[in-house]
């Protein structure tokens, strides 16, 4: 009798209360969690610079305390390398990239994107002084299948490489994903960054332990290696970081 009562119009009628009722709980899951979601986006960011700024074992899992208490969040023209006031409220340089007004055009570079932000956040590092001891500069640019972001860390030098570390990629795990190997971030630190004011860090197969301004190129990921090169030409160079660096920015 039962099986009788059953209609088509019936059958349709509970799979879309159903989908109904789930989309009404998705949605609000969505809603209710988005300030949970943000905040653990801001502290995902906030453990990464703490990291790059050689601060994470000091930190001991207090990832805010340790950022607010030694870290300063500052904003530079990155045609002048001088800095500027923040463009507007929470202003993030990878966001207005595709804001006109926040905007520039990326030419006769290989870097992988046709815009980059005019004004940049970067991070100084303090010590217990006040004294700036490292800066960590954001960088991006094409790896194999998609963009890599990433932060390289410098001393107040402005030459010598403590970390690069990539937090953001789609690369191939075990080939290209060995940027995020510790033991392939282990090679970065100490090397230079410039050769009598010229771009000198170079990606290069082979051993280069030896050689201050190279570091190994990952096996078996060709155009990883490569795409790790050219965001660092282009980031240290006259079109990214360089003004700031070449003026010492942080030292006036």
């Amino acid at each position: 009798m039962s099986a009788k009562k059953e209609t088509l119009g019936k059958t349709v009628g509970v799979v879309v209360a159903v989908c109904l009722v789930c989309s009404i709980i998705v949605s609000s899951a969505a809603v209710g969690l988005r300030d949970l979601q943000e905040t653990n986006a801001a502290i995902d960011k906030q453990s990464n610079i703490v990291e790059a700024a050689g601060l994470i074992d000091l930190a001991a899992g207090d990832i805010s305390g340790t950022f607010n208490k030694y870290i300063e969040e500052r904003f530079i023209n990155l045609e002048t390398g001088e800095y500027v006031d923040e463009p507007k409220d929470g202003y993030n340089m990878y966001k207005e990239a595709k804001n006109p007004k926040f905007s520039v055009e990326v030419t006769n570079s290989n870097v992988g994107f046709k815009q980059r932000a005019s004004v940049a956040n970067i991070y100084l590092v303090k010590n217990d002084a006040g004294e700036v001891t490292r800066l960590v500069l954001p960088v991006h640019g094409s790896g194999l299948w998609d963009l890599m972001y990433g932060l390289l860390a410098i001393d107040a030098d402005g030459n010598t490489v403590r970390e690069l570390i990539y937090y953001q990629h789609k690369e191939t795990p075990g080939l290209g994903g060995e940027i995020q190997n510790p033991s392939w971030k282990a090679k970065w630190d100490g090397k230079k960054l410039f050769d009598d004011g010229k771009v000198a860090i170079e990606v290069n197969k082979g051993d280069n332990s030896n050689d201050q301004y190279a570091v190994d190129a990952l096996s078996g990921a060709t155009l990883t290696s490569n795409g790790v090169q050219n965001t660092l030409t282009y980031w240290a160079g006259k079109n990214g970081f360089g003004p700031y660096l070449k003026n010492q920015t942080w030292k006036s």
